[in-house]
């Protein structure tokens, strides 16, 4: 019966992702069975917590987050959990022997989520950043790789950046919401002045310039499938930022930019054939 509650807790994991985000499940969907349930893995147990802080705004945090943190930690120590999302996460950290430094680390900036609204320096985002986004490439880099050591440590780098790249595209996209709803201000640039085009500008060549220019090293020397999948997450970011760039800076501010699907299904297909031909 083991089997079965593993096969549902994995499953469970996968419903998450495609409620979730139907841009990264797209991507994800391309990667062989096994990949593809480890990833829906690791992103059922972050959006587990990203929630937690997120929305859980009538209840008590810090409570939940730390007694989630609690469960887990039994989960891989023992192997087994009742919370069936913490149950498929654990068994992908043993298969793939995923750092626990990596998930003390996000841990700690969901939450400081909790406790923390306002990033006054560079280095305080990159800590934040480092934890929120970064370490789950890397986490998502260890299944990529098969627990590869090698491989692992010499793509290392271009996975935190396509970690950052990612993190700080959503948020732009959700600047609005964080500032207005969570009353966070995660850019140190908007402390002193407001969101105009030029800051935006700004902030969104240092993304290209810094992360994604750094990030496509990395995707070149994926092998296999993940090479795809990531090819279609890094299409699908890329097209987001440009379509971010082109509106005004109150434009962002008044909406949630989003790729349309129909473009999806484009990027999807410019990204098997760059995969195929190796253009890339």
């Amino acid at each position: 019966m083991l089997d079965l509650y593993k096969s549902v807790s994995f499953k469970i994991s996968e419903i998450i992702t495609k409620q979730y985000s139907t841009s990264f499940s797209l991507a994800t969907s391309f990667l062989e069975k096994e990949k593809r349930d480890a990833i829906f893995a690791i992103y059922g147990f972050v959006r587990l917590a990203d929630e937690i802080v997120d929305t859980f705004h009538n209840f008590d945090k810090e409570y939940l987050l730390n007694d989630l943190e609690k469960d887990l930690q039994y989960a891989l120590k023992n192997g087994m959990s009742s919370n069936p999302v913490l149950f498929a996460f654990a068994e992908t950290v043993k298969k793939y022997n995923i750092s626990y430094d990596l998930i003390d680390a996000f841990l700690s900036s969901m939450k400081s989520d909790i406790t923390k609204s306002i990033y006054f320096s560079e280095e305080e985002i990159r800590n934040y950043i480092y934890g929120s986004a970064d370490v789950v490439g890397l986490m998502c880099l260890k299944v990529f790789v098969d627990g590869d050591e090698n491989k692992y440590r010499e793509l290392y780098h271009p996975a935190m950046k396509l970690g950052s790249a990612f993190q700080k595209v959503n948020f732009l996209r959700d600047l609005n919401f964080d500032s207005n709803k969570l009353n966070r201000i995660y850019f140190p640039e908007l402390i002193d002045q407001e969101f105009t085009d030029e800051v935006k500008k700004q902030i969104i060549s240092d993304i290209i310039k810094n992360d994604f220019s750094e990030a496509v090293k990395g995707i070149k020397k994926l092998e296999g499938r993940a090479r795809f999948a990531v090819l279609v997450a890094y299409y699908y970011y890329r097209s987001l930022t440009h379509r971010i760039d082109k509106l005004s800076a109150n434009e962002v501010l008044q909406q949630r930019v989003s790729v349309p699907n129909f473009i999806k299904i484009l990027l999807t297909i410019k990204s098997f054939l760059v995969y195929k031909l190796r253009l890339l």
